[in-house]
């Protein structure tokens, strides 16, 4: 389970993040923090909805 999770976090993290930078960025602000801030917690919450998606995976 934990390694389908990890797996599954790879993907799941970049695409929240990756989501987050953009919406940061379409709302005009260009500056590092919110960038960075925004990236974090794509990552932060890739994590639990990784695991969600592997027990649902694993069922």
């Amino acid at each position: 389970m934990f390694r389908l999770t990890a797996i599954l976090y790879c993907f799941i993290a970049a695409t929240l993040a990756g989501s987050g930078v953009i919406a940061v960025l379409s709302a005009g602000m260009t500056d590092v923090l919110p960038i960075v801030i925004a990236a974090a917690a794509g990552a932060a919450l890739a994590l639990p909805a990784s695991y969600l998606v592997a027990r649902k995976i694993g069922q």
